[in-house]
């Protein structure tokens, strides 16, 4: 039996896709250090592939952290993958407010829990919001992506009434209109169109992502406290302008980094548990085996699907440069049903390439014989690369991973981008480039001192490590040591 007055009790509620647990899961194992009982909400079928990556004996939680589960409103998928992420959108909206108002009931009347204090949810999940306000308890929205992503996110409205969008027909993928130079954007200089979040290339205003993204955008700004993954040091213009809309933006990433304050964050977890994947730890042996800054790291993410045309480019793009690669193929990478890769090429590649599902991202990053990251330039990913110093090459796939590939190659120099329609001959080109010559020598000085940057912002007295304070002092109401 716990007292039901002895520790502030936060729900965590992610948007049910990878690159949105990861950050929940880091930000709820900090917020248990700070003393806070944490009850961390997923849909059913990803605490079933939580199950079915890490063991029951996971999901049964710690005394002082519990999963529950809501369901997602949709049919149970074919694959073991990613749901759609329109439908996803759609159903959460429509579907997840009762359950999700059910359990917080629940918890509230169980002798075995502290009370629910405060909802944090994620910027996707404005449904859970609704819920904290209707039971009279704290709500702060964690949006899990950049800021800049965000900032862009929030221009949809504006793009309709300046009358750019919708685009009349699909003539605007080669016309020059996504190279327009969009200089009305407040503290996101140079930006084109085709740097916005990817649902603004579209012939119509109904399209489920582009409604789902821009509204949710516009209903966080409204939130009473906003915490953001990322620094002042790293997105600091676009941040002031979105502070000058809502002041109350607590910026307490790289989360990873302001993690290591708090060595005991992993007592009693698996410490990939946020994996909605198995693992294949071995490939961190196989590293071992190269030079420092020698292999090309290839993931796409959790989300990112591709033709099996351009999936055979990137492969013998990878294959004819000679270097050394680990390439994380997801079952689901391709679209359709054919996902194998020539014999040909598994020949010529045998002995300096290693081929699997899925991996932990962060002990690779971290391996020193990495020296260039093949990205989606998810913000995850983005971040990862970073706090480990290594450059990338982006090929984004969409929301805003386009904007996060601009920041990348343009205001923090420490990547190239490949275009849309990938040619080998362009990979094969970047990645020798990166590995062997000048310029990614200069990009992997320059993403160490971004790296210097990073650590500083979450170090005692750093502007992310100040927030994270203030954030548990002033929003969440918890005496911060």
């Amino acid at each position: 039996m716990v007292s039901r007055t002895q520790k502030p009790h936060v729900i965590c509620v992610p948007f049910p896709a990878q690159g949105h647990v990861n950050p929940f899961m880091q930000l709820a194992k900090l917020l248990r250090c700070m003393g806070f009982h944490i009850t961390f909400v997923n849909t059913e079928f990803n605490h079933n592939r939580l199950i079915k990556s890490h063991g029951a004996e996971f999901v049964k939680g710690l005394q002082d952290f519990q999963f529950e589960t809501i369901p997602d409103g949709l049919p149970p998928p074919k694959y073991d993958a990613t749901q759609d992420i329109a439908a996803l959108c759609d159903s959460t909206r429509k579907h997840c407010y009762t359950p999700l108002k059910e359990l917080v009931m629940k918890l509230n009347a169980s002798p075995q829990v502290p009370f629910v204090s405060s909802i944090i949810y994620d910027g996707l999940m404005g449904f859970a919001g609704k819920v904290a306000r209707d039971l009279g308890l704290s709500e702060q929205q964690f949006w899990t992506a950049s800021a800049c992503g965000l900032m862009g996110y929030l221009q949809f409205t504006e793009l309709v009434k300046r009358g750019i969008l919708p685009f009349k027909d699909e003539s605007y993928v080669a016309d020059g209109s996504l190279d327009a130079n969009l200089d009305w954007i407040s503290g996101m200089p140079n930006i084109r169109m085709r740097d916005l979040p990817s649902f603004v290339r579209t012939t119509t205003l109904d399209e489920t992502n582009f409604i789902c993204f821009g509204s949710e955008a516009q209903a966080c700004m409204k939130s009473s406290s906003i915490i953001i993954n990322t620094t002042q040091e790293l997105e600091g213009e676009v941040l002031n302008a979105l502070m000058a809309q809502n002041p109350n933006i607590y910026n307490i990433g790289p989360l990873q980094f302001l993690g290591k304050h708090f060595p005991e964050k992993e007592k009693g977890f698996n410490s990939t548990g946020s994996s909605l994947w198995k693992n294949d730890s071995k490939c961190i042996q196989w590293l071992d085996q190269w030079e420092p800054s020698s292999v090309i790291y290839v993931n796409y993410g959790s989300i990112t699907v591709m033709s099996e045309h351009h999936m055979k480019e990137f492969a013998w793009g990878l294959a004819n440069s000679n270097l050394p690669f680990l390439w994380i193929k997801r079952p689901d990478l391709v679209i359709g049903e054919s996902t194998s890769l020539p014999q040909e090429f598994l020949d010529e590649v045998k002995d300096r390439a290693y081929i699997t599902s899925w991996c932990p991202q962060n002990q690779v990053l971290a391996h020193p014989s990495i020296g260039v990251f093949l990205t989606h330039c998810g913000w995850n990913s983005t971040l990862e690369g970073l706090c480990e110093g290594v450059p990338m090459i982006g090929w984004p796939f969409f929301a805003e991973q386009q904007t996060n590939c601009r920041y990348i190659c343009t205001s923090w120099g420490i990547g190239m981008d490949i275009k849309d329609d990938v040619k080998r001959e362009e990979v094969t080109t970047l990645v020798k480039e990166m590995i062997m010559e000048e310029k990614g020598k200069e990009m992997r000085e320059k993403c160490l001192e971004w790296k210097k940057k990073a650590l500083e912002a979450t170090s005692m007295g750093g502007s992310s490590y100040n927030d994270f304070y203030r954030l548990v002092k002033k929003v969440l109401h918890h005496d911060a040591i």
